[in-house]
């Protein structure tokens, strides 16, 4: 089992940047393929990128592409996500998973949530 803290949200202006990261706590973090998600007001939870247990991140190409950057040290039980040139669009909380087993874009796979830190991008 892993438990998961986010930490990082905050107010920004548009254009600004952000960084979150996810502690995690528990046994087999490194095996652990992780993801950070996203849920604004009366959205459903939105993919935003995932990383697998050797360090490979996927993006949601088409809202976060070419701006925000995962990463994760193994050694330190610690995720992050680099937001660059962020938008009011990205205004949401942020939720970080993780799961065993094959890496996934779909937040029902996950079996372990934080419990969210709110990014507002103002305009």
């Amino acid at each position: 089992q892993v438990q998961l803290v986010e930490s990082g949200g905050g107010l920004v202006q548009a254009g600004g940047s952000l960084r979150l990261s996810c502690a995690a706590s528990g046994r087999s973090f490194s095996t652990y393929n992780l993801a950070w998600f996203r849920q604004a007001p009366g959205n459903e939870r939105e993919f935003v990128a995932a990383i697998n247990w050797r360090g490979v991140g996927t993006y949601n190409e088409d809202s976060v592409k070419g701006r925000f950057t995962i990463s994760r040290d193994n050694a330190k039980d610690t995720m992050l996500l680099r937001m660059n040139s962020l938008k009011p669009e990205d205004t949401a909380v942020y939720y970080c998973a993780a799961k065993q087993s094959i890496g996934s874009t779909h937040s029902g796979d996950y079996d372990y949530w934080g419990q969210g830190t709110q990014v507002t991008v103002s305009s």
